[in-house]
C-alpha cells in the first residue's frame, strides 16, 4: 500500500476517534442538562426548555453514527461511505445551530416560567404532599428560603398553622433551628427563585458553550488533518 494513502487513512481513522469522543461528550452534557432540569420539574411549567438538551444527544447518537461511517468507509475505501459522511457532518452542524438558537431562546424565558410556578407550589406546602417534598428539596439542596426571600413565608397558609415558623429546610446546616420566624441568624434567607434561575442558566450555558465549542473542534480537525491528507481515488 502507497503511503499517502496510508497517511489519508491513519487522518479518517484519527477523525472518526474525535468524532466518537464528541459524541461522548455531548451525551453528558445533554443527560446533565435533562438532570438538572428533572430535579426541580416542580417549579418549571414549559416543558420546551428541554429541546436543546434533546437534540443535544441526538447530535451525540449522530456523531457515534458519523464516526463508524467515517471508519467503515476509510477500512473499505468506499467513495460513497465518504461523501455520506460528509453530508451527515453538514447536518450536524444544522442541527447544532438550532440547539444553540433554542438555548439562548429558553435561556431567557427561565425567569418568568419560574416566577409563576414556583409561587403555586410553595402556596401548596402542607409538610405532607408532594409540592412539600420538592420544597423542602429545592431550599435545602440551594440553601435558601422562601420564593424571594424567608419573609415570604408569612403570606403562606404554613406559617399561620404552625405558629409562625418556616420549613425546618429553611434552616442553615449544623444549627439548633426549629424555623423560627424571628431568628433570621438561624435561617438561609436568600430566595430560592434567583438562587435556582441562576443554576438553571448556568447549566444552559454550558451546554451553549459545548454546542458552540464542538463543530469548531471538527471544523479545525478537517482543515488540519484535510493539509497531511491525500485522496484514496485518483
Amino acid at each position: 500500500m502507497d503511503c499517502g494513502i496510508l497517511t489519508s487513512k491513519s487522518v479518517l481513522l484519527i477523525l472518526s476517534l474525535i468524532f466518537w469522543a464528541a459524541g461522548a461528550a455531548l451525551s453528558y452534557v445533554g443527560a446533565y442538562v435533562i438532570k438538572s432540569y428533572r430535579t426541580f420539574d416542580n417549579f418549571l411549567e414549559d416543558k420546551y426548555t428541554l429541546i436543546p438538551a434533546a437534540i443535544i444527544i441526538g447530535v451525540a447518537v449522530v456523531l457515534f453514527i458519523i464516526g463508524l461511517i467515517g471508519c467503515c468507509a476509510t477500512l473499505r475505501e468506499s467513495k460513497v461511505g465518504l461523501s455520506f459522511f460528509m453530508v451527515i457532518l453538514l447536518l450536524v452542524f444544522a442541527a447544532e445551530v438550532a440547539a444553540f438558537v433554542f438555548g439562548f431562546i429558553y435561556r431567557g424565558k427561565i425567569k418568568g416560567d419560574l416566577e409563576k410556578s414556583m409561587s403555586d407550589v410553595f402556596q401548596k406546602y402542607d409538610g405532607k404532599n408532594a409540592e412539600t417534598a420538592a420544597v423542602d428539596y429545592l431550599q435545602s439542596q440551594l440553601q435558601c428560603c422562601g420564593v424571594n426571600n424567608y419573609t415570604d413565608w408569612s403570606s403562606r397558609p404554613w406559617f399561620t398553622s404552625h405558629n409562625s415558623t418556616v420549613p425546618v429546610s429553611c434552616c442553615k446546616a449544623n444549627s439548633t433551628c426549629t424555623g423560627q420566624f424571628d431568628k433570621p441568624e438561624l435561617l438561609n434567607v436568600q430566595g430560592c427563585e434567583a438562587k435556582l434561575e441562576k443554576l438553571l442558566q448556568d447549566v444552559l450555558s454550558y451546554a451553549m458553550l459545548v454546542i458552540l465549542v464542538t463543530p469548531l473542534i471538527c471544523v479545525i480537525t478537517c482543515r488540519s488533518g484535510r493539509n497531511e491528507y491525500q485522496p484514496l481515488y485518483a
